[in-house]
């Protein structure tokens, strides 16, 4: 059940790029945003009422606020970029989130970071800069991939300050309380903006457009959940390579979907920072634990 649950996760994060990318049809980026959430609490609270029967929604902390907005603003410069650009753009959150969270543990916590984790954060920005340049001339990279890889990097950011709260919270809530609780707060941090700044519906309505937010709302309340469950129930190990994968079935179906081009540097890119996230997420053995293999045999 645990590898199911996994799997159900990795795949859903996969397609978020192409359901944006179908959902951008009908309406603009702002209603994208608010649509994640607004779907996504009402399945949560739905998930949260059959198993325990009644909902919790806390207030009183700082950090759900501060975890609000951090996923609202991750959500928002996320679909305006995959909006104007390709739908495997969104691969680039995760590495700069990876590197932010390194960082600001460092200056926040004053914790050292090891050299594993400065080899993990140096290929973590070096994936990131050879698909945000994607070979192009200076020239072209500024008119477009600039832009758009340096909304990704705000949208990861947002998504550092989520993780943060997140681990700030869990050791006072349960998690089914805590998601629901920080997502509503986000629907209505997307929801101000709307009326003076959305322009609605800019294309055609179809079932498809609306079957992509219904989805996307699906995958933000019940993904977090799945992934949650699964750690309990699988190796760490196989949850980071796992968990991983998702980048490249993003890439896979947005060639199969829209025919994007993937060129070898979107594919270099991509396996450079997939090789830091290892890097920083499997365990080596130690020497000392190397050392007792080696008497023990």
């Amino acid at each position: 059940m645990g590898y199911l649950l996994l799997l159900l996760a990795t795949l859903a994060w996969s397609f978020v790029g192409v359901l944006v990318k179908t959902a951008s049809t009908m309406v603009d980026s702002s209603i994208i945003s608010f649509a994640r959430f607004f779907f996504g609490v009402i399945f949560l609270g739905i998930y949260l009422l059959i198993k325990d029967r009644k909902i919790r929604l806390r207030t009183a902390f700082l950090w759900i606020w501060i975890g609000a907005a951090g996923k609202a603003v991750n959500y928002i410069f996320e679909n305006i970029a995959l909006s104007i650009g390709f739908s495997y753009g969104n691969i680039l959150v995760q590495p700069v989130q990876t590197v932010v969270l390194l960082f600001t543990a460092r200056l926040l916590l004053k914790e050292e970071i090891s050299a594993r984790g400065w080899v993990a954060s140096a290929l973590c920005v070096l994936g990131v800069l050879i698909i945000g340049w994607n070979g192009l001339p200076l020239g072209e990279l500024l008119d477009g991939n600039g832009l758009t890889t340096l909304l990704y990097m705000l949208a990861g950011i947002g998504a550092a300050v989520h993780v943060w709260s997140q681990r700030v919270l869990v050791t006072s809530m349960d998690a089914g309380s805590m998601n629901f609780s920080v997502f509503l707060w986000s629907s209505l941090i997307t929801a101000l903006p709307i009326p003076v700044q959305s322009e609605g519906f800019t294309g055609p309505i179809t079932f498809g457009a609306w079957g992509a937010l219904i989805v996307l709302g699906i995958i933000t309340g019940l993904s977090f959940l799945s992934l949650a469950e699964a750690i309990k129930r699988v190796p760490f190990a196989i949850v980071a390579i796992v968990g991983n994968c998702s980048v490249f079935f993003t890439i896979l179906w947005s060639y199969l979907f829209f025919h994007e081009p993937i060129t070898e540097y979107i594919i270099s890119g991509t396996l450079v920072f997939v090789a830091g996230f290892l890097i920083l997420n499997l365990k080596l053995p130690s020497r000392a634990a190397k050392k007792e293999s080696s008497l023990a045999t």
